[in-house]
């Protein structure tokens, strides 16, 4: 395909893989200008998202217009309900290693797990469904797909969530509040900054460790993660020290019990 594009016969073009060149423009090509566009979006709006120098009233309007970009052109897909679970499944998404000591330790003690996604919902219970974590304790807050009569997607349901609106004001009505009735204590992972308030609105918590996964841009963003959360994680990609506090917040709650009884 590489010699089909004239661009590329240059004599000042130099591809270390041809054959892999080619490949990428094929998948380019099936994917069609849509899917560039989502990409388009991401290099434009992203970085406004990170920027520490706008304040989060000022980033609001350009998530909303993101966001709203990105459903739109989803709907242009045509995409069809009984597509999603093949979609998943060959995609290279993914939980992060440690993910069932994670889920299951939660679902084996009763711990709800609440999950805000300004993601697709659709999406992400079909990922944790195929990696068979999808418990009953697990509560999801994020962007419902909306489908017409025929199975074609037209839209998204309720509220827009982008990574700035997640807390109580798009989740009014959730019977998650209603989970956590006597909950106390609360572990929050995020990885953005708009993350630190998808506890607020929860009623009678006593204590919240605030656990920030720092991925991207570390050294400019660390000194704005520390200030804000309490634990900052750096390119980990895992849930190893997340589940090694769960067994060692588990277990002496466990070592309290039989001393009381």
């Amino acid at each position: 395909m590489a010699d089909e594009v004239s661009t590329l016969m240059k004599s000042t073009v130099l591809m270390r893989k041809p054959g892999r060149v080619q490949e990428i423009v094929g998948a380019l090509r099936r994917g069609g200008g849509d899917r560039l566009q989502l990409k388009v979006l991401l290099h434009h709006y992203y970085p406004i998202e990170i920027d520490p120098n706008r304040t989060t009233r000022e980033k609001i309007p350009h998530m909303v217009e993101w966001w709203t970009k990105a459903h739109n052109l989803l709907c242009q897909q045509k995409i069809q309900k009984f597509q999603i679970a093949q979609i998943v499944r060959e995609s290279n998404a993914m939980l992060r290693e440690g993910y069932k000591m994670f889920f299951n330790t939660l679902y084996h003690n009763n711990i709800p797990l609440f999950i805000f996604s300004a993601g697709i919902g659709d999406i992400l219970e079909e990922i944790m469904r195929q990696m068979k974590v999808f418990h009953p304790n697990v509560h999801i807050v994020s962007n419902y797909m909306d489908f017409d009569e025929n199975g074609f997607l037209q839209g998204f349901k309720g509220q827009l969530i982008h990574t700035y609106n997640k807390n109580s004001s798009v989740c009014e009505n959730s019977s998650y509040f209603q989970q956590c009735q006597g909950k106390t204590n609360i572990l929050l992972l995020g990885d953005s900054m708009g993350d630190l308030t998808m506890a607020d609105g929860v009623p009678g918590v006593q204590n919240i460790l605030k656990i920030g996964f720092l991925n991207d841009k570390v050294e400019e963003r660390r000194e704005r993660y520390v200030d804000s959360y309490d634990i900052v994680l750096e390119k980990d990609e895992t849930l190893d020290v997340v589940n090694g506090l769960l067994q060692d917040i588990l277990h002496q709650g466990d070592r309290m019990e039989m001393q009381g009884s």
